[in-house]
């Protein structure tokens, strides 16, 4: 076969998938508008309803999972999702964590449904809400409440390239310090999460002079136990403490939580 007639190389292939969520992380990705364009040259998107009616068939290279798993029709999928995937990669609060709707773990989800639904029989979904790792292996998680558009062009461009994303662990503080934003809490009492907060924000709240409230997750080195006795020092009670770090990843909190109380308990 001459150079002329020979095939092209074959694009490495994306895939997108939906499970409980807002569609907000999807969005991001819609939303990278040009690098988008530049991103359709490389590879081939295989699955994306966000985007198209078009769905190929697996197997895919890449594929990127927004959403938590709330019914068994979720769990059955995940798992052929997995299958097809030679990478998976969860995007978001609700994919990493079980996201908002995750708050239904610490209650009655019946109580839910019969506040909610006039049919409530008709409603068929899991006691909890869970995020996709509980279910199956997961090559990388990328955090945030939406996710933040530079860090996911960096991780779809790294697992194409077979390198490890750049994706910093540190807090949120690091990010307010770089942009020279004055502390909220120490210069107007404000209660905030930034020093366990994951960052990739650019810490938008506090540069607005509103606390940080955990969109992205706990930071790799979070230590709640010294965060928790400044919050009470402020005036929040337990109640409020819990209130306060129970949105976004309310079950990830929730368990660093939980190491605080057993910490407590075990101090002489």
């Amino acid at each position: 076969m001459s150079a002329d007639t020979a095939p092209e190389p074959r694009r490495p292939r994306l895939a997108v998938f939906k499970f409980a969520s807002c569609d907000g992380c999807q969005l991001t990705l819609l939303d990278c508008e040009d690098e988008l364009l530049g991103l359709a040259d490389e590879v081939e998107i295989a699955h994306f309803l966000e985007a198209s009616g078009r769905v190929e068939p697996g197997p895919y290279d890449l594929s990127l999972v927004e959403g938590s798993i709330t019914t068994a029709e979720d769990e059955e999928r995940i798992r052929r999702v997995r299958a097809e995937s030679r990478y998976l990669v969860t995007i978001g609060a609700c994919a990493t964590a079980g996201g908002i709707q995750a708050l239904r773990n610490f209650a009655d989800v019946r109580e839910f449904r019969e506040a909610v639904y006039a049919l409530p029989d008709y409603i068929d979904s899991l006691a909890t809400s869970t995020p996709v790792s509980a279910h199956v292996p997961v090559d990388f998680e990328l955090r945030g409440c939406p996710i933040d558009r530079s860090q996911l062009l960096e991780v779809i461009s790294a697992f194409l390239t077979g390198r490890s994303p750049g994706i910093p662990g540190h807090s949120v503080c690091f990010e307010c310090k770089r942009r020279g934003t004055v502390c909220v809490t120490v210069a107007h009492g404000t209660p905030c999460l930034g020093p366990v907060t994951h960052a990739g924000c650019g810490a938008i709240c506090p540069a607005y002079d509103r606390g940080c409230y955990g969109c992205f997750g706990p930071s790799r080195s979070t230590n709640l136990p010294a965060l928790i006795p400044l919050l009470r020092s402020d005036g929040m009670s337990d109640e409020e403490v819990r209130r306060f770090l129970g949105t976004f990843h309310v079950s990830d909190f929730a368990a660093l939580q939980e190491e605080d109380r057993d910490d407590r308990r075990r101090a002489p």
